[in-house]
């Protein structure tokens, strides 16, 4: 299982901020902004999931359907994921405090 670790490119698009891989399957961490309903601005993470194949051309897709064998795969990048923005909630609290 690898993991990845992304940043914004140079022209600001919104980069994965890290992903988590089992085989085909991997679980995405997207750093996101926004605002609040009082106008200030937020910053939130959201995640996606997806299995890579290959078509009858021969071609790498990805599609957000899993597959019964696939759902172990996906709880595993899913766990990792979650344990991720858990861990670096609480190392953000412990900075907040210092």
């Amino acid at each position: 299982m690898a993991t990845q670790k992304y940043e914004k490119s140079e022209a600001g698009k919104n980069l994965p901020e890290k992903k988590f891989k089992a085989g085909a399957i991997s679980a995405t961490v997207w750093k996101n902004t926004g605002q609040s309903k009082d106008g200030q601005a937020v910053e939130y993470r959201s995640i996606s999931i997806d299995r890579r194949y290959m078509d009858k051309n021969k071609e790498w897709q990805s599609t957000t359907s899993m597959r019964l064998n696939d759902l172990p795969k996906a709880v595993v990048v899913l766990q990792q994921a979650y344990e991720y923005l858990v861990l670096k909630g609480q190392d953000n609290n412990e900075e907040a405090a210092a």
